[in-house]
């Protein structure tokens, strides 16, 4: 199983795309190692930088419909060549919500006021996320304060996150 968890990059926009997670100019690479330095190149997002906003965060959290558009693995490849191997939303684009577990990464949705709740207290703050997989449980630590959320995940969805993706817990089943 991945590592969970670490410091967070708030993304507060709406459908935040494929195309945006990893431009599609960069989709013939051979790699996923090769789509690293290209991770939310394309993100429109007033005051974000790529460069400075995205080293040394392993954790995002976003606002609804995250992963829209076409429905590339590559995307989800991107993260995880990044360390990002947690992402928090209040729903995901369906194919890219399935990527994500079938990289044996995690996509938490909370419900669209909880998300609120979580921008308006921590992301103007420099935040750590940490997971309790085994409890289901986010928590949030910033400026001496400390919080923790409850999530869900679907059984067969914990399986594939604690096998390590699709190909390792079908290797381990069939």
């Amino acid at each position: 199983m991945k590592t969970f968890g670490g410091d967070v990059l708030f993304l507060d926009r709406t459908d935040i795309n494929t195309d945006e997670i990893i431009p599609a100019k960069y989709l013939t690479e051979n790699s996923k190692a090769a789509l690293k330095p290209y991770l939310l190149e394309d993100l429109e997002l007033k005051g974000f930088d790529q460069r400075r906003d995205l080293p040394g965060k392993s954790v995002i959290v976003a606002r609804e419909n995250f992963g829209c558009g076409s429905s590339r693995e590559h995307a989800a490849w991107a993260l995880e060549v990044n360390g990002i191997h947690l992402v928090v939303a209040s729903s995901f684009a369906r194919i890219f919500r399935q990527n994500m577990f079938n990289c044996g990464l995690l996509a938490v949705e909370l419900p669209a006021g909880t998300i609120e709740h979580l921008f308006s207290t921590y992301a103007a703050l420099a935040t750590r996320m940490d997971i309790d997989f085994d409890q289901a449980q986010l928590t949030l630590r910033a400026a001496g304060s400390k919080e923790t959320v409850s999530f869900s995940i679907s059984d067969f969805d914990r399986a594939l996150v604690m096998a390590g993706g699709w190909l390792e817990y079908a290797d381990g089943k069939y």
